[in-house]
């Protein structure tokens, strides 16, 4: 019985791990695809078949944190899921508009940033805290600090300890739109209306007012934008992003 049990798995890939559903569509008259995002084996997709049912379409909502089986014949197989729900999110962010946005820009940008197959174990759990989090005071300081996060993870960064130009660590005010390298007020001379304002929170770990949150979002998006989606293939982004922060500078304007 061992043996067969072993030559069965030799002949089948198979993995089991838990994570955050980030998108489900339809696949075929009752099953769906599902993208997850796991610790241990990063984006993966697969079909659950019966996924589209009535049973397991509350189940299946992003944000959703799951137990997960992938099973395929091959590794380069779509494969499938066999799925245990853990814990929903997406209920209980219905009454709260910004949380409900925040959720979906989350899902959103994992899913339309990171590579396939490949773990990111450290923002994998910044991203769980965050959704975990969905409400709270703070919580668009902490999506920022997340976006912040998710740009360094991919490759892309800001360097914000001393000023590009004199080298100084103090008086940082702006960042190079370019190179996302820190900016003094003394260093930018005639440069300043091409540079991005740094907002304070992002060189401490105070809270933030409305107005540096409005501008760190406004930091963050220029680099999401314009460095890591052209460097996708020019991907659009998520629409899902933009709708959190109209959101966030509309409930902070109230």
């Amino acid at each position: 019985m061992d043996n067969r049990r072993a030559a069965w798995k030799m002949l089948r890939m198979e993995w089991r791990d838990e994570g955050v559903l980030l998108a489900v569509r339809p696949h075929g008259e009752n099953a769906a695809i599902i993208e997850m995002f796991t610790p241990e084996h990063g984006r993966y997709a697969g079909v659950v078949r019966g996924g589209a049912s009535r049973r397991m379409t509350p189940i299946l909502q992003p944000g959703a944190q799951l137990d997960v089986t992938w099973r395929a014949r091959l590794e380069a197989h779509l494969g499938a899921f066999t799925v245990e729900p853990l814990k929903t999110r997406a209920a209980e962010a219905l009454a709260d508009r910004v949380a409900l946005a925040g959720l979906a820009s989350v899902c959103a940008l994992l899913s339309f940033t990171l590579p396939e197959r490949a773990p990111h174990p450290a923002l994998y759990a910044r991203s769980v805290a965050l959704l975990d989090g969905l409400g709270a005071e703070n919580w668009a300081q902490a999506y920022l600090g997340w976006e912040m996060a998710l740009l360094e993870e991919v490759g892309f960064a800001l360097d914000l300890s001393s000023c590009a130009v004199t080298g100084a660590r103090d008086g940082l005010a702006y960042v190079s739109p370019r190179t996302g390298r820190a900016v003094s007020a003394a260093g930018a001379g005639d440069w300043v209306d091409r540079l991005l304002p740094l907002p304070a929170c992002l060189l401490n770990s105070g809270p933030a007012s409305r107005e540096e949150i409005d501008q760190g979002l406004r930091l963050t998006g220029h680099f999401l934008e314009h460095h890591l989606a052209p460097a996708l293939g020019d991907k659009s982004m998520p629409a899902a992003r933009q709708r959190l922060v109209d959101l966030i500078a509309r409930h902070s304007s109230a």
